[in-house]
């Protein structure tokens, strides 16, 4: 049985339970198997030799969600080929590709969390309540090592972009 977390964040004031280890800087990056369409599959190898800077959102399709993701698409074009900037959700693959088109996203590699949730339990933002992924940010070495880590208290908040950015930028 994985690990549960309480006490650690919340839904609009609401407590809610995280599953899975909190992750550290230092740590070694978990595995993970995503889906990068209904039937294609990425893995942390998919990426290696690339910073990974992995933005976790709740659902694409609320404001916070979409204001962060299209954040990180701006920065993706100034980052290099590098660093992969990676978004996370358990929005289905095709809801990801829509709102992708809609918004104009085209510079991060939206993953999908809804299959397994064994990126929500892997890195300790799995809410088990809701079976969504709690917004955080990851910022990982080309080694898999955990260099920057955001795990957000409150879900409606923003994450410190400029912070984020900055780790990955660090690291190449």
């Amino acid at each position: 049985m994985a690990q549960e977390r309480t006490g650690v964040a919340t839904l609009k004031g609401n407590p809610i339970t995280l599953v899975g280890p909190e992750l550290k800087k230092g740590d070694k990056a978990p595995d993970f198997e995503l889906n990068k369409s209904l039937t294609e599959t990425v893995t942390l190898k998919d990426y290696a030799g690339k910073v990974k800077l992995i933005s976790v959102v709740p659902s694409i399709d609320t404001g916070v969600c979409d204001a962060q993701t299209r954040r990180f698409n701006e920065a993706a074009a100034a980052l290099g080929d590098n660093i992969a900037v990676l978004t996370v959700s358990v929005d289905l693959p095709f809801a990801q590709s829509r709102w992708c088109g809609a918004a104009g996203v085209d510079k991060v590699v939206m993953l999908s969390d809804y299959k397994t949730n064994s990126f929500g339990e892997a890195y300790g933002v799995l809410i088990k309540e809701l079976r969504l992924d709690m917004r955080s940010i990851f910022v990982l070495d080309a080694d898999n090592n955990v260099q920057y880590v955001e795990y957000l208290s409150e879900m409606t908040e923003h994450p410190n972009y400029d912070q984020a950015i900055e780790a990955a930028k660090q690291l190449v």
